[in-house]
């Protein structure tokens, strides 16, 4: 038995290539639809510029801002992207995977920002104090059947790596999809098949950003007292809001394909479904990013002291320069490796050991410091207290 046909997603000759056509405009609904999208885009990049360019002009506290100025730029590449995508639409899934890898960004960004405002809460500015004061505590649904020590040394090196993993494997997934429709092995809106990409694609994306989400979950449920008065809830709507909505009604406009969304001279029904997502992606990114200023103001970061306005581009380069996601992955790895070898404290709990250095902490395991003890990093075995073998 063969592999199963996979259907068209194009009509083959027919194309409306221009959105002037000759003298006449011709305001079909595409073209008119072209313009809404176009227009909603030009409105979105202006709301993101600004609350952009308020940041960079009030850069004060670099290790939140940077990842702030990561999580403005959701709404305008969200909106860019399927305006192309609307434009373009013979090459609709390539943008559309283009465009769902800048989520892992987003998330990877706000993960480390909340991991800032919780150092910002303890005692000498110390997240691992913060943390130190936290009990034995259920897992969040649906593992609520068993419990966590967030003392224990792995503990936050876990968390991180939950939603790290998700800024590789996204890419990844993206890039293999692009490859596989290249080569006509993808099939995304066909139904699912064995022969075809997309489904393991979609398993693999699917448990990749469910561990991301429940890391995030978890450490918001950790840590929600210090996190009070800044507004992590709306922070977090504001990312996954637009994951949602994009999904869902993705969803629900391939559902009506053949039924309430007929086929046309120009476009096939899978084109109609695809326009219908990209333009309202379009139409709904402007409130997003008012919405994202709001949420994630530049007004805290105005100086006190009358100092003058910062420069853009150290922001702007801070924003786009990835290293400290490099440094991060690498570091939770190193842990792990460090684990698996039975390396001087990476088992049991945070703390002081016999020769009063201490052992690997939260803001270690964050990448903010490097307190691992000298004899530690270069492998010279350090006794361990009382209350390590209890653990």
């Amino acid at each position: 038995m063969g592999r199963p046909a996979c259907p068209a997603d194009n009509q083959q000759a027919v194309d409306q290539s221009s959105f002037w056509d000759g003298s006449d405009t011709n305001w079909d609904a595409h073209r008119i639809g072209w313009a809404i999208a176009g227009g909603c885009t030009a409105l979105t990049l202006i709301i993101s510029a600004v609350s952009v360019l308020k940041h960079c002009r009030n850069y004060t506290n670099r290790t939140e801002q940077r990842q702030i100025l990561r999580i403005l730029y959701m709404p305008p590449v969200y909106a860019v992207v399927s305006f192309l995508s609307y434009r373009f639409f013979r090459s609709y899934t390539y943008y559309s995977l283009v465009e769902v890898a800048y989520e892992a960004v987003t998330l990877s960004a706000f993960l480390l920002l909340l991991i800032e405002y919780v150092a910002l809460t303890a005692h000498g500015h110390a997240a691992e104090n913060a943390i130190s004061r936290k009990d034995k505590r259920p897992l969040p649904i649906p593992f609520c059947c068993w419990r966590y020590r967030p003392t224990k040394a792995y503990f936050m090196y876990t968390v991180k790596w939950s939603v790290l993993q998700y800024v590789v494997v996204r890419p990844a997934v993206s890039v293999a999809g692009i490859v596989t429709e290249y080569y006509g092995l993808l099939c995304p809106s066909g139904p699912y098949s064995i022969y075809y990409a997309e489904v393991y694609l979609e398993a693999v994306d699917f448990v990749s950003i469910t561990i991301a989400l429940y890391g995030l979950f978890i450490f918001y449920g950790l840590t929600h007292a210090e996190l009070a008065g800044r507004r992590p809830l709306a922070k977090f709507l504001a990312i996954k809001l637009i994951v949602m909505f994009t999904f869902y009604q993705s969803f629900v406009f391939s559902a009506l394909e053949g039924r309430v969304i007929k086929a046309t001279e120009y476009w096939t029904e899978t084109n109609i479904a695809d326009g219908l997502t990209a333009l309202t992606i379009c139409i709904e990114m402007v409130f997003f990013a008012a919405f994202m200023m709001w949420a994630y103001t530049w007004q805290e970061y105005v100086p006190k002291d009358g100092a003058g306005h910062t420069s853009i581009w150290r922001p702007l380069w801070d924003s786009v320069n990835y290293s400290d996601f490099v440094t991060e992955i690498a570091g939770s790895l190193k842990f792990y490796i460090d684990y698996l070898r039975g390396r001087p404290g990476t088992h049991g709990v945070r703390q002081v050991d016999t020769l009063g250095n201490p052992k690997p902490n939260f803001g270690e395991a964050f990448g903010f410091e490097s307190t691992l003890p000298q004899s530690a990093r270069y492998g010279r075995c350090v006794p361990l207290s009382p209350g390590d073998w209890k653990s």
